[in-house]
């Protein structure tokens, strides 16, 4: 070291050779790359690969395309509504009906006002129908079309009252709207079922039970009545929802049998027998399908112009009412045991 080098203070140090005392650790290098243990040398690390191109721009869908997938999103909500109501919602509609004709009857029992006979106009509340055994009470109505039985078990419009002497024959839904004869087919020999009309409440005994193609029961004598428990059951699968088969309950009056007015009607129309359409129908389920398409397309041409939150809660009222009105009206379109 020089002479000049010890009179300046800001001069480096200087180095120990061979890395002796005092010398100065030299900075490492930081353009050197940094290699990974264990990875090759001449490696790229990903992280200072360069960024992968853009996705390009998705196209459009064709115009036909867009169409037919929303008239298939369209036939799939409405599939998916009808099955909601027909099986779930159409229940609550029921037991409703159920409430209100509960309360009819009964104040009829009390003003001995019920009908005892004679012709009836259908969804006349006639009779309280139960079954211990299988937990049921329901209100029985005169008629046993389709919209009937959408409140309840049916009488059979063309046979006696129950009680009376004769046979009496009710139906009832096995799946649809509360599905109230939906386990009728559990009844076993000696079971009791009580129904109370206008003249009294009557003990039937249950006789057995049969489908289509078994032997019928022996014919009554003389002052005998009988009560038929008419309503539906399935196979397979689909069993609960999609029953096939016609399946009777016949149950045998203990005690003497009432004796009711004359005036029934000598037969019933084809849609109040078992597994019967109404097409009668069919005027009221066109009309309700167009409301349900002007409330649609009406609601689609205003959210272009409105605010989305105002035209929902004005819509969506008129939109369900449409699809239930649709839906209850396709109901009678099937067989009325469903």
């Amino acid at each position: 070291m020089s002479v000049v080098d010890e009179l300046n203070p800001y001069a480096p140090p200087a180095e120990a050779p061979d890395g002796g005392p005092g010398a100065v650790p030299q900075a490492p290098d930081r353009t050197r790359s940094r290699i990974r243990p264990g990875r090759p040398a001449g490696a790229t690390d990903r992280r200072s690969a360069r960024p992968a191109a853009p996705l390009p721009p998705r196209q459009p869908m064709p115009h036909r395309t867009s169409v037919v997938v929303t008239a298939l999103l369209v036939l799939a909500l409405l599939a998916g509504w009808f099955l909601l109501q027909v099986f779930v919602l159409s229940g609550l509609s029921q037991g409703r009906s159920q409430a209100v004709l509960h309360a009819e009857l009964r104040q009829q029992l009390a003003a001995q006002t019920a009908p005892t006979g004679g012709a009836l106009d259908p969804g006349t509340p006639v009779a309280l129908l139960e079954i211990p055994t299988l937990g049921l009470q329901q209100v029985v109505v005169e008629g046993t079309a389709g919209a009937d039985l959408m409140m309840g078990p049916g009488h059979r419009r063309d046979t006696v009252l129950p009680g009376q002497a004769g046979i009496a024959i009710v139906y009832g839904r096995a799946a649809s709207y509360g599905g109230p004869f939906r386990i009728l087919a559990q009844l076993r020999e000696g079971d009791g079922v009580t129904v109370t009309t206008g003249q009294g409440e009557f003990v039937y005994r249950v006789d057995g039970v049969r489908r289509e193609g078994d032997p019928l029961p022996v014919a009554l004598g003389q002052g005998g009545a009988r009560l038929t428990l008419v309503t539906a059951e399935g196979q397979g699968v689909l069993a609960a929802v999609a029953p096939d088969r016609t399946v009777y309950v016949d149950a045998t009056l203990v005690g003497d049998a009432a004796t009711g007015p004359g005036g029934r009607p000598a037969a019933v129309p084809g849609a109040e027998k078992a597994f019967a359409a109404d097409p009668g129908v069919l005027p009221v389920f066109a009309l309700s399908l167009q409301v349900l398409l002007v409330a649609a397309v009406v609601t689609v041409l205003a959210l272009r112009r409105l605010p989305g939150r105002a035209v929902w809660v004005l819509a969506v009222p008129v939109l369900v009412a449409a699809a239930w009105l649709a839906a209850d009206s396709a109901v009678q379109l099937l067989p009325n045991l469903l």
